[in-house]
């Protein structure tokens, strides 16, 4: 939201800087995120009178003879398409500042001395979206009637400060000037509100007559409107386009500023509507019918559904209820009477509209918040007076509406004593009430019972915990003494899966592993990658900031793969990083269709210091606690080598994998040979030993034998630990594997894998004869199994 501190300062007498202000606001519940002045930066911009103007043969220039209040004209050559004689407009004398810190400086353009440039609004600071239609392709004609060499910031009120506030859900009562009005007033002592009023004159004919409403949908609180007739279209004036543009909207036409005007300030959305164009004279408020059209005034054609809240006329559409108004009825220059509209539609359904269509409104952002009920009929009454005001015309008497409904107030009881507990003050009931009134709260007192009554305007207020925050608002957070909470008993300590996360971060980062975070979302290709988990029920964003964020993931390794690419494009071509994060899987419940947050570690390694075995060993140093680890061959996931890839798991449960990128895969990335892995957190720490048991360390000293076997090419090396396992010899407690021949003097479809074998026992010294007798059992075992013993 943002708020014209001129404008402000005109409906709250306030003499503080909007400095002091933005800290005031800020500390008391509504942030004010930055104050800008369009003004700041720029310098010797003067009012220019276009005296003639003589067209530069074979070219698209204009040379100006311009009044900027000096004795002789000023020469200046303008390239914009509607440059005239007769017009006021923005002039940057030599030496000037304009947007982009760019000086002006005389010169020569095909040989014709220009002294200064013709500025349009953007040339000058005004964003692109806000500078009237009439002249995004050209220069900016000034409608009011300023002195010639005038300084434009007073002109065009880019001296005024514009305030950004972050209104939060639950404060949409501040999405209106006047609502932020009265925030002021309530915390700045002795200050109050002066609102302008406008008394609407009526005609004999009555609206009745030239209108009917019906609403038809249970989510329209009430539908009302007005007729005005004989009214002239043409551009606002210049006090009011400067306060449009000033708070971020463009100017349109006299009418439609209107209604952006008073949005604005009542924070009730308008919309008008070309009385002439209606082919009947009954306005039907219905839910649209699957299969409905209608061309919205941003020229989109919008294919509608039976959610959809529509305005027809002669059963047509001529608008998105709460949202975007028809082209077929939109206010043009031709347009002679106006069929003015105000009501309050049904937030939840305004906000799904809005999602699915990508379409968001000043009016939409409002009806979804909230707005203030009473308001609805006090709004369309101030609009249609002041359209009479700025386009002439008559309005027609009376109100249509869809039914009688009134705003009701509210009221809410607390006692003293609940303030003061809650706060940790000791204030009384005179302060308590006092602040009341400040928000323009009713109250009354019984003893140390308040009736606090809360007029429409503040419909965030329902419960004792809502006067709570305004007395605390108020009364000023930093006066609120700090105290320790009195935990009691009560230890904090971490959960099971925070202290496993803890370990395995210290675990990687002592094998020297970086951590790194990616992004959640994704594209929906690289969300499917690098999973075993069910993809097809993705997770999309309705709205998402970019293609390349849209989706949630399913694996953390296509991040981290974007990451290692980065990192390469950078010179850092040696890499070690793992990320511990959450990915987002749907499982078809019915009854609740978001996605479940699985917690994942995932690591990649890149560059000439790592390989396959690198990476299998900082898995193995991570799983070195848990009992019967194995690493199985695996080609089920298409974007690894399917040579070079095992599932991994503990005591007969997968939980992860480990491999190479598939080369096709590294070609996408445009990144080297990485080697990855993915560990499913949540099993893990199911299958997490509940304590490790302490064994004393044995006396006998171990020994060792190497063993090579000649094996199929398609033997692998868990199926061999498995053969070796399976001869339970006792006294042998490790394997391990520390050569892979082939080549010369093997057979092409054999290949030579070499094994350590140690050997212990805790009871006495091996001898060789024991040791000898333990591997003829182990050999016999690997023989039936098909090795050769070379």
């Amino acid at each position: 939201m943002q708020v014209s501190y001129n404008w402000l300062k005109e409906l709250v007498n306030i003499d503080v800087t909007s400095h002091d202000l933005s800290e005031k606001m800020s500390t008391s519940g509504i942030e004010v995120e930055g104050v800008e002045t369009r003004a700041q930066g720029l310098s010797k911009l003067v009012v220019g009178e276009v005296l003639s103007t003589e067209i530069i043969p074979e070219t698209h220039l204009t040379i100006c003879q311009v009044n900027i209040g000096e004795e002789q004209p000023t020469q200046i050559v303008c390239g914009a398409p509607n440059i005239k004689a007769g017009i006021q407009v923005i002039v940057a004398l030599p030496g000037a500042r304009i947007a982009g810190n760019h000086k002006i400086k005389k010169g020569k353009i095909r040989g014709v001395e220009s002294l200064g440039m013709i500025c349009s609004l953007q040339e000058i600071g005004f964003p692109e979206n806000i500078v009237p239609k009439a002249y995004a392709e050209g220069i900016y004609y000034l409608l009011a009637d300023a002195e010639n060499g005038a300084e434009i910031f007073d002109t065009l009120e880019m001296n005024d400060e514009v305030l950004e506030l972050s209104i939060t859900p639950n404060r949409a009562d501040a999405l209106s000037m006047r609502g932020v009005a009265h925030e002021v007033a309530a915390i700045y002592d002795n200050k109050q509100v002066k609102f302008d009023e406008k008394v609407v004159t009526e005609s004999d004919t009555k609206t009745s007559e030239k209108i009917a409403v019906d609403v038809t949908t249970d989510k329209v609180l009430t539908y009302k409107m007005r007729i005005i007739e004989g009214i002239t279209i043409a551009p606002s004036p210049q006090w009011l386009q400067n306060r449009l543009m000033n708070e971020g909207i463009r100017p349109i036409n006299n009418v439609v500023d209107v209604t952006n005007y008073v949005l604005l300030y009542f924070g009730q959305p308008l919309h008008a509507f070309d009385y002439a164009k209606f082919d009947e004279k009954k306005i039907l408020v219905r839910q649209a019918e699957n299969g409905e059209k209608l061309t919205t005034l941003d020229g989109a054609v919008r294919d509608l559904a039976v959610e959809d809240i529509v305005i027809t006329v002669g059963g047509q559409p001529v608008a998105l209820a709460g949202v975007m108004g028809g082209e077929n009825t939109e206010i043009t220059d031709s347009s002679t009477s106006v069929a003015l509209e105000s009501a309050i539609f049904d937030g939840t359904s305004i906000r799904k509209t809005s999602q699915k269509f990508n379409l968001r409104s000043e009016s939409s952002a409002r009806f979804e918040k909230g707005i203030n009920h009473a308001d609805v009929e006090v709004a369309l009454d101030y609009a249609a007076a002041m359209i009479v005001e700025l386009a002439g015309g008559t309005i027609t008497s009376g109100v249509v509406s869809s039914n009688d409904y009134v705003a009701q107030e509210v009221t809410v009881s607390i006692t003293l004593d609940k303030i003061n507990r809650a706060l940790g003050l000791t204030l009384n009931s005179a302060d308590v009430v006092a602040i009341f009134d400040k928000l323009g709260f009713a109250t009354s007192v019984a003893g140390e019972t308040f009736a606090v009554t809360v007029p429409p305007r503040r419909w965030d207020i329902a419960i004792e915990a809502d006067l709570v925050e305004e007395v605390a608002r108020i009364y000023g957070y930093d006066n609120i003494p700090n105290t320790l909470p009195q935990a009691g008993n009560t230890i904090g300590e971490l959960t099971p899966m925070q202290a496993f996360r803890r370990d395995v971060r210290t675990t990687l980062e002592g094998a020297g592993l970086s951590e790194v975070i990616s992004y959640s979302l994704t594209t929906a290709e690289k969300a499917v990658q690098f999973t075993t988990l069910p993809t097809e029920h993705l997770t999309a964003l309705a709205m998402p900031m970019s293609e390349e964020r849209s989706t949630l993931r399913l694996n953390l390794i296509s991040g981290m793969l974007d990451i290692v690419r980065y990192n390469l494009a950078r010179g850092n071509d040696t890499l070690a990083v793992y990320e511990i994060g959450q990915v987002f899987a749907k499982f078809g419940n019915e009854t609740d269709n978001r996605p479940t947050e699985l917690p994942q570690v995932a690591i990649a390694m890149t560059g000439k210091d790592y390989d396959f075995y690198a990476a299998k060993g900082v898995v193995e140093n991570l799983l070195v606690k848990f009992d019967k680890v194995r690493f199985e061959a695996d080609q089920s996931i298409a974007e690894l080598h399917p040579g070079r890839t095992a599932r991994i798991l503990v005591d007969s449960v997968e939980v992860g994998f480990i491999g190479q990128v598939h080369p096709t895969t590294a070609k996408a990335y445009d990144i080297p040979v990485t080697y990855v892995a993915n560990l499913d957190l949540t099993a893990l720490l199911e299958k997490q030993p509940a304590q490790v048991i302490f064994t004393d360390i044995p006396k006998f000293q171990a020994s060792k034998r190497d063993m090579a076997l000649l094996v199929d090419r398609t033997a692998t090396n868990q199926a061999i630990l498995d053969v070796i396992t399976s001869s339970k010899v006792k006294t042998l407690i490790k394997a391990e594997l520390f050569d892979v021949y082939t080549g010369e003097n093997v057979a092409a479809d054999k290949k030579s894998l070499a094994y350590t074998l140690t050997f212990q026992s805790a009871d006495n010294q091996l001898t060789d004869d024991d040791i000898t007798a333990a591997v003829t059992k182990i050999t016999k075992k690997l023989v039936e199994f098909g090795a050769e013993i070379r």
